[in-house]
């Protein structure tokens, strides 16, 4: 791939200086979810890290992070939460499909795992809600391992300095390179740059993934079945509603068939007249 794409070693190593050397004066370095616990990084902690992450800016993370593992600190104390209580927390961060996610995760890591999350990918990726990138990306930041995963900033740092000339831009592209320029002494340390180099050329550059294969632009939130979800789930946290309770909040004809999407997903469930979250 190296010498289909032109390049020689010298050219990895000047790529890796560059977002090192960004990394080392403009990186991120007090992310909460960088910071290891007794020199030791919680792979607990970075799974809620990456599922919260998913689709949602970093500042609006920070608070809810803090506040999932305060009131969850261990991941058995997540298995034997109600999922309402899961799904109360969550609030605000949208996208509560990770939350249930997170609460299964949490529940077959203590079943299967003793309470023990995997180190390798293979085993990751049969979490609920963890696929290959996200596993990846669990095993690099937690076990510091020299795997290879692409998620949104990834793409962006390697199509915008060996791509720019390209659109359609095939992850199988991306992936020798990925794989060619992981350090292999520190490949956490790597990622993270990548990760902030990447938001850096967002905001100076633009978004560059629309140059890949597999971009799609974002569906609008307003107006959208999720925007109904999100409202439906953030009334429930506050107590059960009866549905002219919800239908008073919420004037769209789709609530009825939101609902009961929810109650087969497992996320509420009706008694009598009353819509609740589930707690089980």
């Amino acid at each position: 791939m190296l010498q289909l794409q032109g390049m020689k070693p010298a050219d990895i190593d000047r790529f890796q200086e560059l977002v090192l050397r960004h990394y080392e004066s403009r990186g991120r370095h007090d992310l909460p979810w960088r910071l290891p616990t007794a020199g030791v990084f919680d792979p607990y902690a970075i799974t809620v890290s990456e599922l919260m992450l998913q689709q949602t800016q970093v500042p609006r993370v920070i608070p809810k992070y803090q506040a999932f593992l305060t009131a969850f600190p261990t991941v058995q104390a997540l298995a034997g939460a109600p999922l309402s209580e899961v799904l109360t927390l969550w609030n605000g961060l949208g996208y509560n499909r990770r939350a249930k996610f997170l609460w299964q995760t949490a529940q077959q890591v203590t079943r299967e795992h003793g309470g023990v999350f995997p180190a390798a990918k293979e085993a990751l990726v049969r979490l609920p809600g963890v696929g290959p990138n996200t596993a990846g990306a669990i095993a690099a930041y937690a076990y510091n391992q020299p795997v290879v995963f692409i998620e949104t900033n990834v793409r962006t740092v390697f199509i915008h300095h060996f791509f720019q000339d390209r659109t359609g831009v095939a992850d199988g592209e991306l992936l020798p390179l990925v794989e060619a320029a992981i350090p292999p002494d520190n490949p956490r340390e790597w990622y993270w740059a990548l990760m902030d180099y990447g938001t850096h050329l967002k905001q100076t550059v633009g978004n560059v993934s629309r140059a890949s294969k597999g971009y799609v632009k974002q569906s609008k939130f307003q107006g959208s079945r999720r925007q109904i979800r999100g409202q439906v789930l953030r009334l429930l946290t506050a107590g059960p509603h009866t549905f002219e309770g919800l239908a008073g909040a919420i004037s769209d004809e789709r609530l009825a068939a939101v609902l009961e999407t929810l109650i087969a997903e497992g996320f509420i469930a009706r008694s009598g007249d009353f819509y609740h979250l589930r707690m089980l």
